[in-house]
């Protein structure tokens, strides 16, 4: 048996106006090649870099959010290699002193022998800042360089190998992205490029003791989750395979093929040496003072855990009602807007604290379930920020004080949401307009009762013999012929009196 140790390096596009050295345009939207470029991401002989404050004010917030230490010190290098789409023939990356280092994320893990959900502490090398290179277009006999990617300011983090499990890679990822997002850094789209991850393998028997790895293998070109995932199972059991026949791993770096799903050998690994490392000489060391530091934690919001946690704790959820509104930000702050009007309305009520708490965690399930079914049903996969969504968090929340105080029933309420779907209309304009109000009235659900009673003569004589069934049956028929207006309830309650009425006149 081999044990896996893996490490991620993941290179992330920063979301600022212009590049990482120069004013071009920082667009990840343009499609049209080689637009937004200048003499200086171009490489060109006696032009000069200028560092982009935001993205070093961006590097350092997600150090932060990372429980990274941020040193008062850092600087740029030139990191030399040569590729078609790096124009100077180096890039501007950095070396021994990073913007930040020593951090850590915590992720959940599945223990299946305690059968309990824990967390793990990965730690963090460093995150550092430097640019991207260009993108090369292939075509069959030919090969084109799209300079638009030069010179974006790219942000790269480098994990410690402590990941044991492919699993907790993708979970790292996928975690990473989820902060990112929320800091406001970079969109981090992986199908886009914003966030690419290469991951380094190796494996070594169980017996051995001690920390001693194996050798090492990069594994490039994982585009997605799924593909960080499937490319670290493959190479867990490529490597296995070849220690188990008595060779040796060879250090290399590794691409992943997609359709196939394999992994293929590209080049010899290289060291940090064979990069040739040294200070940029255009650009000044940066002295990163504690007041700058201060500020900028002082901009990052509420982070993903810490929102699981709390919507636990506010709106008794359960771990996937939670992930599904931390996941999808638009969503969680659409519920809890409405969440803080169903406060605001059950505050005007005449409940006492302890009781107001318990209806509001009713409220909060009942709000959940229609947001989650009929609202998202209605959707369609389209954004709750898109102009043609017409619900307000406002008009959402009254509607579901609607149901709560079994003003109309569920059939009504699928019937009046679709509406304020279709127009953006307040609920009680809605019932109003459309006729949809509630029939409370006893004596006018007494006639239709009597209806139902003479035309089901089948059911009304299950009932008699004790099927429980045939009151449900008639409770619908009720239900059908007042159009999904009359109250459940009463219902009920009436058919009952009329059906006991029956038995005692035979």
């Amino acid at each position: 048996m081999f044990k896996a140790t893996i490490g991620l390096e993941i290179h992330i596009e920063l979301k600022t106006k212009s590049k990482m050295f120069c004013s071009c345009l920082n667009d990840p939207l343009e499609h049209h090649p080689n637009i937004n470029i200048c003499p200086i991401c171009l490489g060109h002989p006696g032009t000069l870099p200028v560092i982009n404050q935001e993205a070093v004010r961006k590097t350092i917030k997600t150090g932060l959010a990372l429980n990274c230490r941020i040193p008062s010190f850092s600087k740029f290098d030139r990191k030399n290699y040569f590729y078609p789409d790096l124009p100077k023939g180096y890039q501007i990356s950095q070396y021994d002193f990073p913007l930040s280092k020593e951090g850590y994320l915590n992720i959940p893990v599945f223990d299946q022998g305690k059968n309990t959900r824990e967390f793990k502490k990965i730690r963090i090398a460093r995150v550092h800042l430097e640019e991207d290179t260009g993108k090369l277009v292939h075509d069959k006999d030919y090969s084109l360089v799209d300079f638009n990617r030069a010179g974006v300011p790219l942000m790269e983090l480098v994990t410690e190998p402590d990941f044991s499990s492919p699993q907790e890679a993708k979970t790292f990822a996928q975690e990473l992205q989820l902060i990112l997002r929320y800091l406001g850094v970079s969109e981090a789209d992986m199908e886009k490029g914003q966030m690419r991850v290469e991951a380094n393998i190796s494996l070594r028997p169980d017996k051995e003791e001690g920390n001693k790895l194996g050798t090492k293998v990069e594994i490039k070109n994982l585009n997605s989750f799924r593909a960080v995932e499937r490319a670290l199972n493959y190479e867990i059991e490529r490597q296995k395979k070849v220690l188990e026949s008595g060779q040796k791993i060879i250090q290399e770096t590794r691409g992943w093929d997609e359709k196939k799903e394999i992994t293929v050998s590209q080049r010899k690994k290289e060291e940090s040496h064979d990069y040739r490392y040294f200070p940029e000489p255009d650009l000044p060391p940066l002295e990163v003072r504690p007041e700058m530091v201060e500020e900028i934690r002082s901009e990052i919001p509420e982070l993903p855990q810490e929102k699981r946690e709390r919507f636990k704790r506010e709106y008794g959820l359960s771990g996937k009602e939670i992930e599904v509104f931390v996941v999808n930000k638009d969503w969680g702050e659409f519920y809890e807007k409405a969440m803080s009007e169903l406060r605001e309305w059950l505050k005007e009520t005449e409940f006492k604290s302890e009781v107001e708490e318990k209806e509001f965690l009713k409220l909060s399930r009942l709000c959940l379930n229609y947001f989650l079914t009929d609202l998202l049903g209605l959707l369609k996969g389209a954004s709750i920020k898109g102009e043609d969504f017409l619900i307000t968090p406002e008009n959402f929340a009254e509607f579901i004080t609607l149901i709560y105080q079994g003003k109309i029933s569920s059939k009504i309420a699928k019937v009046l949401l679709e509406e304020m779907f279709s127009t953006g209309g307040d609920p009680s304009h809605i019932i109003k307009e459309k006729g949809l109000s509630q029939i409370t009235d006893e004596s006018e659900i007494e006639e239709i009762v009597k209806d139902v009673i003479s035309e089901n003569e089948k059911p009304v004589s299950d009932y008699k013999k004790g099927k429980e069934s045939a009151l449900q049956f008639l409770i619908g028929r009720v239900m059908s012929a007042s159009q999904g207006k009359a109250d459940p309830e009463r219902v009920k309650k009436v058919l009952k009196e009329k059906l006991a009425e029956l038995e005692q006149n035979l």
